[in-house]
């Protein structure tokens, strides 16, 4: 993963706030809209298939957490396999020229887990998550359905996009840079609870709590406006939380958090508000399970 050039230190020139992707967010509304179109394919997310039973969006097809993910060298949640995800969005119809809408359970993080998936694979520009999800959906009392859908199979062409995601050897060096160089070309973010970011209540499977050296802490359920109400809060007030931290246009972001989940949403709204972002995917359960790291 290519990164600009380090300079030694001095104040960095500070560009204007690049402008938001408000493309990546589709209201209930629109959604409504377009139902019948049929190259919207709606995407419900969730860690167990009882959610997506129990009642979803018309029409919407189901996706596993564990269909997106995978265990690797004993780091649970890391990106699946191109291969077995390109067979999965086959297998759920979403062809090259699919419109994909997002949403499932957890405030939406489930959603943003598979958006970030979807544009490691090339397909972010088509992918778009719902703002406020099927919490939204049902307050506004819109129909929802038990129906399961069975598509048609469809051609999925992946375009793997490296510069997604980035791994252990180069955080540590950004870990570094962050930490020393007063003026870095880096901003690494955390996206769990303040008590894990703190070491407080470390998480299951971290050793040894705290965070990455250098990193800053913005707790992902902050880029929405409660659980109960995940609409994503006014792009101003996110620009504000995040350029609070060190986030700027010249800057690029680093997001983790303890396996990947939290950070997908973090890397989603980083992107969303027109920053140049990347996810650390082996997150702090990789971090703190690495001899040597601190």
């Amino acid at each position: 993963m290519p990164f600009p050039a380090e300079g030694q230190g001095g104040t960095r020139q500070r560009g204007k706030s690049p402008s938001v992707r408000s493309e990546m967010l589709v209201s209930t509304a629109w959604l409504a809209g377009h139902l019948n179109d049929p190259k919207t394919v709606v995407l419900h997310v969730a860690r167990e298939r009882r959610h997506y039973d129990e009642g979803h969006i018309p029409g919407a097809r189901f996706v596993g957490w564990g269909e997106i993910t995978a265990t690797r060298n004993n780091v649970p949640n890391e990106l699946a396999p191109v291969a077995d995800l390109q067979k999965l969005f086959e297998r759920l119809g979403i062809g090259d020229d699919a419109r994909i809408v997002l949403y499932g359970d957890s405030a939406g993080l489930s959603a943003a887990r598979a958006y970030f998936t979807l544009d490691y694979l090339g397909h972010g520009a088509r992918a778009t998550l719902l703002d406020g999800g099927l919490e939204k959906w049902k307050v506004e009392r819109r129909a929802v359905s038990t129906d399961v859908v069975e598509p048609k199979p469809a051609r999925f062409t992946p375009r793997v996009r490296v510069s997604a995601v980035t791994d252990f050897d180069v955080v540590r060096d950004l870990s570094w840079l962050a930490t020393n160089v007063t003026a870095p070309s880096v901003v690494l973010i955390d996206a769990r609870p303040v008590d894990e970011y703190t070491g407080a209540k470390p998480g299951d499977g971290i050793p040894r709590g705290g965070h990455i050296p250098g990193a800053a802490n913005v707790f992902w359920m902050q880029n929405v406006v409660s659980k109960e109400k995940p609409v994503m809060r006014p792009a101003a007030e996110l620009r504000r939380l995040y350029e609070a931290t060190g986030v700027a246009p010249d800057r690029k972001v680093v997001t983790y958090c303890r396996t990947g989940g939290q950070a997908s949403h973090a890397y989603f709204t980083a992107k969303y508000l027109g920053y140049d972002v990347v996810m650390y995917d082996g997150s702090f359960f990789e971090w703190s399970n690495t001899e040597g790291t601190s």
